[in-house]
């Protein structure tokens, strides 16, 4: 939460300093970018769509161009993988058709490609009609009890590391100007920011990550040699 403070005719806005950055303050941080003023909440109204649908939308035109700016960035760096947001091996139990639902909040999912799961390799799976597809196979239907698989979450804003919140709102601020002033001046600046908070945001990966020279021990120290096959397949 936040408030105003108003000092010689200037606006400062109040935050807690504990916990992560919300999202109004990632949207006053994007909008103060683009030199606009903050705002004390993300105001929001329902509306009916085209199509008859009941959608909520931010009622201020300029702030629900940042706030959609800072999802779609959101979106477009999670998508990424990063420690906080991928996991390894994870079990899907398909439903009483056999089949496994692609849920709502992932951005990436495959079969797990532990040497522990041989037998995965005879699949080629991809997401269709909302399910898990084997597209060497040509079904979504699967025979195992549990499918072990690699996932990439999409999270919400707060359960987001600060490094990252950080490398995306600075993101999302050399988007937002681009869109809203078209400054190269203002761009060129704001895009040394974000490579500064990309480069934290890397440091924070690279210590949360515990990787090696070996790459990323995901239950244990093993080392997998190289496997000329996962470079280039020939058929």
């Amino acid at each position: 939460m936040g408030a105003f403070l108003l000092c010689n005719n200037i606006i400062v806005m109040l935050y807690s300093t504990t916990g992560s950055k919300t999202e109004l303050q990632a949207v006053n941080q994007i909008l103060a970018s683009v030199g606009q003023a903050p705002v004390t909440a993300i105001d929001t109204e329902t509306i009916t769509d085209q199509d008859g649908n009941q959608v909520t939308v931010v009622s201020n035109p300029e702030v629900a161009i940042v706030y959609d700016t800072l999802w779609e960035v959101s979106r477009e760096v999670q998508a990424e993988g990063w420690t906080f947001n991928k996991e390894f091996n994870y079990p899907f139990t398909p439903d009483n058709n056999g089949k496994v639902a692609w849920p709502a909040n992932v951005l990436q999912l495959d079969l797990s490609d532990d040497p522990r799961f041989v037998a995965y390799r005879q699949y080629d799976t991809v997401k269709r009609n909302g399910f898990l597809y084997d597209r060497r196979h040509h079904t979504d239907v699967w025979e195992e009890d549990t499918v072990y698989c690699d996932v990439v979450w999409l999270f919400e804003w707060e359960d987001i590391p600060s490094p990252v919140q950080d490398y995306i709102t600075a993101r999302a601020a050399v988007v937002a100007s681009s869109r809203l002033v078209s400054d190269p001046l203002q761009y060129q600046a704001l895009q040394q920011k974000e490579a500064y908070t990309r480069a934290f945001a890397l440091e924070y990966e690279c210590n949360q990550g515990d990787y090696s020279m070996f790459g990323y021990p995901r239950d244990g120290t093993y080392y997998q040699s190289y496997q000329p096959y996962n470079t280039l397949q020939r058929y």
